[in-house]
Order: C-alpha cells, then structure tokens, then sequence
C-alpha cells in the first residue's frame, strides 16, 4: 500500500494542478475573441479589459484563478483563490500576434510552472 501510494499521490497532485490550469486557459477564451475582434475592427490592440469590452480584470476570477487581465496585445492570467500552492500567484501569457490579417497566439508560463502542469500549447 506504502509504494502505491507514493505513485498515485503525486500524480493525483499533478493531475490536480493540470487542471487548474486549465481552468485558467478557459476563462482567457473570451478575452482572446475580444481581443482578436478589437484589433480586426480598429487595426490596434485594446489597451485594457474595459476597453476590449470585458469586465475589470478583477471581476474575471473563478475557484483557481484570480484574474485575467488584458494589456494591448497581452492576456495575463494570474492563479490564486483556491489554486495549489504550486500555482498559486503564478501567471500564464498569452500573446497575440498579427500575422498578416489572421491573429495568432503564443501560450507561456515564463518557466515558472512546470512543463508537466501546462498544455503541450504553452510547454
């Protein structure tokens, strides 16, 4: 029982936190089409949430993340609330880039979370 569970606990704690981050990456999917819409109507990028049309970035928490904050071409979610202390305080960017009309998005954790615990998207 003692091996088992040295194995299952820290891939249940794994699992745990991938998820969590998850979360996050959801909760930015309304801010990348507001952000993605503003820019493909005015050519610039929104300066803020309010200006991309979103609530205040404090107002877009959840259990596991505490904001979601929009500057310009940048969406920064930041995890807190009730996050596993690993997350917790951490933040994932993702950032658009104009490529000719057709917006893309890169994903990064700045190293700070653990490759384990990110989507391959933002490894």
């Amino acid at each position: 029982i003692g091996i088992l569970a040295a194995i299952a606990i820290p891939a249940y704690q794994d699992y745990v936190i991938r998820v969590q981050v998850f979360e996050g990456l959801n909760l930015s999917g309304g801010a990348k089409a507001a952000v993605t819409e503003f820019f493909q109507d005015r050519g610039t990028w929104p300066t803020n949430n309010v200006e991309a049309d979103l609530p205040i970035h404090t107002d877009t928490e959840s259990k596991y993340v505490l904001t979601v904050e929009v500057v310009n071409n940048v969406i920064t979610v930041t995890y807190g609330n009730d996050a596993h202390a690993t997350i917790a305080g951490q933040t994932i960017t993702m950032t658009a880039v104009d490529n000719n009309d057709s917006i893309g998005w890169t994903c990064a954790s700045g190293g700070v979370i653990a490759d384990k615990h990110l989507p391959a998207a933002c490894r």
